[in-house]
């Protein structure tokens, strides 16, 4: 039994301030590994000459119409293509983080990987904003604020200069405030006078600068956002979000009474529902990156 005098110091810092980071949650070694996988994964993506889904799994390609070069900006559920990704949603140590915030019966409603080519440019940062925007279908869960937990491992070293998580301390307590409700988050930059007029002093953002294997985690109503990479290296981060299976039904299992549950044979709808209608395989050639935006 976790008590307040045995828990892990992200445990209160996470309630406190809605974020939290976890250090060296995998070793070195093993995140060669996975910084080798996650390569295998970039080159199987560029592959398709655009976005590409199939039920749960998703590339996003931003095509070479928009900066001369075919490049990946994120993948979605890889587990259904890399066992070694499979085994990390899953691992005894992301138990270990989360059982004291969210229990031992434990859905994955989200995986995700996030790579910040250079060639990428403008479109490899994120416009502050409140993870709760992405949710359509709130109904399908209970207590949302304290029962989703959305984490982020560093594959490769996440720093100011290439990108990294940035996130306003204790902005989960404001409530939803709709910053970048006008539009896709990975267009343009979130401006001084959007972030005050919400009660936000955009010198107090904090860049989680983190070495790879360290787990950041953040919850739905922390405002997060992060700049463009400005280095000449690729920046992966990999996100994986988790649920308290006694409020939801949606997402995969990853940990039933604390074990670790491996995929079924076919993948539950996790977040989008009009993948019950159309799950694919289909190419969306939606042309959103195009359109004009401040720099």
């Amino acid at each position: 039994m976790t008590t307040p005098h045995s828990r892990p110091a992200h445990v209160d810092h996470y309630w406190e301030h809605g974020y939290a980071v976890v250090r060296g949650v995998f070793p070195g070694d093993e995140m060669q590994a996975i910084q080798a996988e996650t390569r295998r994964l970039y080159a199987e993506a560029l592959k398709h000459q655009a976005t590409w889904r199939h039920q749960n799994l998703l590339f996003e390609i931003l095509p070479e119409s928009y900066a001369g070069q075919r490049c990946v900006l994120q993948a979605h559920w890889v587990a259904w293509i890399s066992p070694l990704f499979e085994k990390i949603r899953r691992d005894p140590r992301v138990v270990a983080v989360m059982e004291p915030l969210l229990g031992t019966d434990i859905r994955q409603v989200a995986q995700q990987i996030h790579w910040k080519p250079p060639g990428a440019m403008r479109r490899s940062g994120y416009r502050f904003h409140q993870d709760l925007r992405f949710r359509d279908r709130l109904d399908v869960y209970e207590d949302l604020m304290t029962s989703y937990i959305n984490t982020g491992l560093a594959i490769d070293p996440a720093t100011t200069g290439n990108g990294c998580l940035q996130v306003f301390s204790n902005s989960h307590q404001r409530g939803y405030l709709g910053l970048s409700d006008d539009g896709p988050i990975m267009k343009g930059t979130t401006q001084a006078g959007e972030l005050q007029a919400a009660g936000l002093d955009p010198a107090r953002v904090v860049n989680l600068e983190l070495e790879p294997g360290e787990l950041a985690l953040w919850g739905l109503l922390t405002v997060r956002g992060s700049n463009a990479n400005q280095s000449q290296h690729d920046r992966a981060f990999a996100i994986q979000s988790y649920v308290r299976a006694s409020t939801s039904q949606r997402g995969e299992w990853a940990f039933r009474d604390g074990q670790s549950m491996p995929l079924g044979a076919e993948p539950e709808v996790c977040k989008y529902e009009q993948l019950r209608e159309k799950p694919g395989p289909f190419y969306d050639e939606s042309r959103w990156f195009e359109d004009a935006g401040p720099a």
